[in-house]
């Protein structure tokens, strides 16, 4: 027997802001509210199903910039290049970690700050 990753918490100073960001990066919904906390995950799956959930937890002391855990994101429906511009555009910001330039992802982070990468491959929408 074995274990998954059912879901993910990200401590933040703002889970509203943060459940719309990542909520329209990854085509989530919002699926639950409990004591300042928003979970989302993909629409008509909710928790349980392949890919995990989020739980973006209030917190007085979120840690920000390089955490020891961070997410990766795959384009799905273009290419990397036009993936990073709706990023830009919902509020995702270029992150400098030390890249060299010829790296095949950004990385970038969220509204509060959490670094997060882009990575090259386009991968299959899951439904």
């Amino acid at each position: 027997m074995s274990c998954r990753i059912s879901e993910l918490v990200l401590n933040c100073n703002d889970p509203e802001l943060l459940a719309e960001f990542w909520s329209a990066v990854l085509g989530y919904v919002e699926l639950d509210r409990d004591e300042g906390a928003i979970e989302i995950g993909p629409p008509d799956r909710g928790f349980g199903g392949l890919q995990p959930t989020i739980i973006l937890s209030p917190s007085n002391n979120p840690r920000t910039g390089r955490l020891p855990l961070h997410i990766d994101v795959n384009p799905v429906d273009r290419d990397q290049a036009a993936e990073l511009e709706r990023l830009l555009a919902l509020g995702a910001r270029p992150a400098d970690v030390g890249q060299t330039g010829d790296e095949h992802w950004h990385v970038l982070q969220d509204p509060e700050g959490n670094e997060f990468c882009l990575l090259h491959r386009q991968l299959p929408f899951l439904d």
